[in-house]
């Protein structure tokens, strides 16, 4: 899994530290507060994560355990391009485990996880409704389909150049 190092600014620190507040000692504070930093940081880091359970005096166990249990919440940078490979049942039977090994190789991080530079993210998903075009990849909302290994580089590269 690479490993990029957490980047807060004073001002999203007292952001986070504002909603803290709002929040403390409300029943089920802990919900809102982790909503609000994703909001803020766009992820939830360990030291996020550690200043909210500090904050809300709540064992950090807890909110590493609600942070990792709804698939809204995510421990890692997006990228500044978002890329998800289909991998419903379409989109898996034409090769999309292939386009994810592509972009995955092309990119040098695994699925659910961003560059070091932070330009490029990569998750996949089960359908996206375009079973006529598969596989299918979609970056930054932009569907491509009916694409093979050989596509991934000339794609990736259209946005490298942005």
């Amino acid at each position: 899994m690479s490993q990029i190092a957490f980047e807060g600014t004073e001002e999203q620190a007292a952001r986070l530290a504002a909603c803290i507040s709002e929040h403390r000692g409300e029943k089920g504070a802990l919900m809102p507060v982790l909503h609000e930093a994703q909001d803020i940081y766009g992820y939830l880091p360990p030291e996020v994560q550690t200043v909210i359970a500090e904050g809300l005096n709540v064992p950090l166990a807890e909110v590493y355990g609600v942070a990792t249990f709804y698939s809204r919440f995510t421990l890692m940078p997006k990228g500044k391009h978002q890329i998800s490979v289909c991998l419903g049942t379409a989109c898996y039977v034409k090769g999309s485990d292939k386009i994810l090994e592509e972009v995955e190789k092309t990119l040098k991080i695994s699925c659910g996880e961003c560059t070091s530079d932070r330009e490029f993210s990569i998750d996949s998903c089960r359908c996206v409704g375009a079973c006529g075009l598969a596989p299918v990849m979609i970056v930054d909302g932009e569907v491509y389909g009916k694409l093979t290994e050989k596509d991934v580089k000339t794609i990736l590269n259209k946005y490298a150049e942005n």
